[in-house]
């Protein structure tokens, strides 16, 4: 299979779908990778690194676009919608439930678009998630702990505190990978943590990891309410897959937060929990609102691209490397990766992103009919 590696255009994104490793598996395989000049810069790879590992450089996007498969980081910004076409297998995050433009674009364009957030492995977790999500949850608190500074619009608040002075609070809506990894590196830094989740299986799990050095609490909307005014940081971590994520705290609710205080969402690229957050870039990531700083980065893994592409590439590359052998005949043989398709020949196919828009799925089903 001829495979086409184009550099990310998102706003401050320096990962790479391939590492120079994965290129070199896949041509050891007979498959074709054309790799666009530059793109792996960002993650520490050069272009002589792919050109030793077998691939073929290419100049432009356009090219790396027009191959049989695309495998990518983020979602395609705007401008990449030219290059979609029916034959063509796109393999990346796409986050569709946010991305109704986006959405609409794959559908006309007959494109087979598999998101790497909805694949799905055999324990029925997400593998291709939970790397970034890793990331993100340890990010989460590194950024927080940088916002919280005065001279960054924060409180001054050393998370960690001091003798005879308080420590932050740290609360984290979700116990999921995501929160895990935050409470891991808050506690790890000296905060006060709560973490607020619904499974009580799952609280009783992170009472395991985390004893008495964590507080965790049951969700509730009294709850919640009770947890987010304390707050000095509070971490978004809900994650629904497929779908937008549920908004649990509102606007009033982020008033009660005292000045200076910050928000961090890690599912803003679905939709996110906090009613004022929206997203934002690495190169303008907080705004202020309701006095209380706001940091909706959607790619924030894309800061740490080195060690980011590194454990990117080592949950996708089987996948990559059973798309390259079967083409869409792979899904036919892996159930999980079927759980990955999005959009198939104009029709949307995942059911949560079905049920994110229902006018959608109708206008597909009239369009056939005629």
């Amino acid at each position: 299979m001829r495979i086409g590696l184009p550099k990310e255009i998102k706003d401050q994104e320096f990962r790479v779908g391939l590492t120079p490793a994965a290129v070199q598996s896949l041509a050891q395989q007979g498959h074709q990778v054309m790799v666009q000049a530059g793109a792996g810069a960002g993650s520490g790879f050069s272009d002589r690194d792919y050109q030793q590992a077998g691939a073929k450089l290419v100049a432009d996007a356009a090219t790396a676009w027009a191959q049989e498969m695309v495998v990518k980081v983020k979602e395609p910004q705007h401008s990449e919608y030219e290059f979609f076409r029916s034959d063509l297998i796109l393999f990346t995050y796409l986050h569709l439930a946010a991305e109704r433009v986006l959405t609409e674009a794959l559908m006309q364009s007959g494109i087979e678009a598999i998101a790497y957030e909805t694949v799905v492995g055999p324990d029925g977790k997400l593998p291709l998630l939970t790397p970034m999500s890793v990331i993100a949850g340890r990010l989460s608190v590194q950024f927080g702990a940088r916002y919280l500074e005065r001279q960054q619009g924060g409180r001054g608040v050393l998370l960690g505190g001091m003798p005879g002075v308080a420590p932050g609070t740290v609360v984290i809506l979700g116990g999921g990978v995501v929160g895990t990894e935050a409470a891991k590196m808050a506690v790890g830094l000296g905060a006060r943590v709560q973490i607020i989740d619904l499974n009580v299986e799952r609280l009783a799990y992170l009472e395991t990891l985390f004893g008495s050095r964590v507080e965790l609490l049951y969700s509730s909307s009294a709850q919640i309410a009770a947890s987010v005014p304390q707050a000095d940081l509070l971490i978004g971590a809900v994650l629904v897959p497929g779908r937008k994520a549920p908004t649990l705290v509102s606007r009033d609710l982020v008033a009660t937060m005292r000045p200076g205080s910050v928000i961090i969402d890690v599912a803003v690229d679905q939709g996110g929990c906090i009613e004022t957050l929206r997203p934002t870039s690495h190169s303008q990531p907080t705004y202020v609102e309701e006095g209380v700083v706001h940091f909706g980065v959607p790619n924030m893994p894309g800061a740490v691209p080195w060690t980011a592409t590194q454990a990117l590439n080592n949950a996708t590359l089987p996948y990559v490397l059973k798309l390259a052998r079967q083409g869409m005949d792979a899904l036919d043989a892996d159930s999980g990766l079927k759980g990955g398709l999005n959009v198939s020949a104009g029709k949307l196919i995942h059911p949560a992103v079905r049920d994110v828009f229902p006018d959608l799925v109708a206008r597909s089903a009239e369009m056939a009919a005629l």
